[in-house]
């Protein structure tokens, strides 16, 4: 077996940077190592913006047949590969180079950390003979992306590549999801070295299971805090898609008889027209729940912290990270492990019983349903407005009724996602995106091209603030590349108008709308700049044909289109108004 020479391990890095690779199949490059454990890793896309630290990656991609996707800033390639890891269960993968490449793409990385989503993100560095030298974009990428993964470490040895990339992949599964960084030296990734020296651990070997239950006597103790309840309700958080449990939660729900809520990207686990589906009345069962089941999601301030839940009600908190169960609330009961295992357990342990209950639930369910139709019919002038300016609210339903069973909806801003969520009904799992508990704008571009190369067949509609959109819509000509075309509406406001609200409240008119408020930007021009299909909106009857206007042009084009709609800059959410997310 060819090994390497003592003569070629003494060039110079700039040497290794330009010279070509060994096809000596004794013999292996570092980049080529990482593809190869990419691959290992379920891993058959990447998303990158390219920089002379990391371009062996690609080499080593091509040869594995690896999709390399290069986007036009980084931020858009981390929340890609976001994306990615949720619509598709698996690992999502990021690569940027050293120094500004790899802050660009912190944003995303803090993201999919508050997210709890599965991110490798591998980055380059100046060579180790270079090492505090000051060598070109030198940062201390490790100690910067500490505390915002699960893992992050340097590699120093190209043999070991292999090893730390298996090391980080695992680690983002361990417990609830999340994202590890690796950092790769440019001289330890241009490094060739004997194949016989590669540390390379075998697929499928060095994983444990993550679908634990945890005690067995809490799983009974829920089964029969269930059966006996006759007000409960559950909400199923996030953890659930995540780990494709909603078979599990929907069993529960539908076999005792249970009142089911879901937030973030457990939208969509049950339809619209569901018995079981409730979308209004979270508040109103929380506080007459005697049972309450919190699956999934943290105490944040989405939830209050927890203080909207009844003092009254058991509650019982699952989650998959020890450390987020009754952070911020007292539980009842806790149960640390995988949502989908530990509900399919619960059930199980109601299965065979003589009454487990749901006959005395029937009640319980017709009356938060009832509240649910007054509700809505309550906002069903707003939904149906003829305001001009356009109501942002008039915006959010003319969406829903656009929705298919096949339109995956993407949430990018402040009001726009909040209002939207009033109205927006996805009609299938995994259908509802948006920014998470970090609730950074940016996110629809990255969430978008993602989703279109995950599901080539589905719709992908983003609804974008205007603000957000100006953030990194240019990446729509990244999709547009690649074939990944999808929908983009903005709801334009020409202000950052969440905040606004708030600045408005406070200091008034004089002051209130300074650092907020934007152009009024056409921004159909920019779809049509890239070859795609624009339309401007200020007549509320004209949403809806704009909309399938442009759901056709995507079709046939293969390009991305924009519908901007113009709303009214004085309408606000009611958590916006009340400031909830402060509170």
């Amino acid at each position: 077996m060819t090994r390497v020479s003592a003569e070629k391990a003494r060039t110079t890095t700039a040497e290794d940077t330009l010279a070509r690779k060994s096809r000596d199949t004794g013999v292996i490059s570092g980049g080529h190592l990482v593809a190869e454990a990419l691959k290992n890793e379920g891993i058959d896309t990447i998303f990158t913006l390219c920089g002379g630290h990391i371009i062996d990656t690609y080499d080593g991609c091509i040869d594995r047949g690896i999709r390399i996707i290069d986007v036009r800033h980084e931020q858009v390639a981390a929340h890609a590969a976001d994306g990615y890891a949720r619509q598709t269960g698996r690992l999502g993968c990021v690569i940027t180079t050293a120094g500004p490449g790899f802050t660009n793409a912190l944003t995303g990385i803090a993201t999919a950390f508050r997210s709890e989503s599965p991110v490798l993100h591998i980055g380059g560095q100046g060579a180790l003979t270079q090492h505090k030298m000051g060598s070109l974009q030198d940062l201390p990428h490790v100690d910067i992306a500490t505390p915002i993964t699960k893992f992050s470490a340097g590699v120093r040895s190209t043999e070991r590549i292999p090893d730390m990339v298996a090391m980080a992949a695992r680690e983002c599964f361990a417990g609830a999801p999340g994202p590890s960084y690796l950092e790769i030296p440019r001289d330890v990734l241009d490094r060739e070295v004997s194949v016989e020296d590669v540390v390379s651990p075998e697929a499928g070997r060095y994983r444990a299971s993550t679908k634990s239950i945890g005690d067995p006597a809490d799983i009974e103790k829920l089964a029969e805090l269930l059966v006996k309840s006759e007000r409960p309700a559950i909400l199923l958080g996030t953890q659930v898609w995540a780990c494709r449990g909603h078979q599990e939660a929907i069993a529960l729900l539908k076999d005792l008889n249970i009142p089911g809520y879901m937030n973030g990207a457990s939208r969509g686990l049950l339809p619209p027209g569901d018995s079981h589906y409730f979308h209004r009345t979270r508040g109103d069962a929380f506080k007459e729940a005697d049972v309450i089941v919190i699956v999934g999601t943290p105490f944040d301030f989405r939830m209050g912290y927890g203080r909207r839940l009844s003092s009254e009600a058991t509650v019982v908190h699952i989650d998959m990270d020890y450390r987020t169960v009754a952070k911020n609330r007292d539980v009842s009961l806790g149960l640390v492990g995988d949502p989908g295992a530990i509900l399919r357990a619960v059930h199980d342990a109601t299965t065979g019983l003589v009454d487990n209950g749901a006959d005395n639930r029937k009640g319980w369910l017709e009356q938060l349903r009832a509240v649910e139709e007054k509700k809505t019919e309550k906002l069903m002038p707003l939904f149906l407005s003829d305001a001009d300016p356009i109501h942002p609210y008039r915006v959010a339903w003319e969406l829903n009724e656009f929705l298919t069973e096949d339109t995956i909806y993407i949430g990018d801003g402040g009001d726009v996602v909040t209002i939207s969520a009033q109205a927006v009904q996805p009609r299938a799992p995994g259908n509802w995106m948006d920014p998470g508990a970090l609730g950074g704008l940016g996110v629809g571009t990255g969430f978008a091209l993602a989703s279109k190369l995950v599901h080539p067949n589905k719709e992908i509609l983003c609804y974008y603030g205007d603000g957000s959109f100006g953030m990194t819509a240019f990446d729509m000509e990244t999709a547009n590349r690649f074939g990944a075309p999808y929908i983009a509406v903005i709801g334009n406001n020409s202000a950052m108008n969440q905040i606004r609200y708030g600045q408005l409240s406070k200091y008034g008119q004089e002051r209130g709308n300074v650092g907020n408020l934007l152009g009024d930007v056409p921004f159909s021009k920019f779809a049509e700049m890239l070859g795609g299909y624009g339309e401007e909106v200020r007549d509320p009857a004209e949403i809806q044909p704009s909309l399938q206007r442009a759901r056709e042009a995507v079709k046939m084009s293969g390009k991305s289109a924009v519908i901007n709609i113009w709303v009214d800059p004085s309408e606000w959410s009611p958590g916006t108004k009340r400031q909830t997310m402060y509170k």
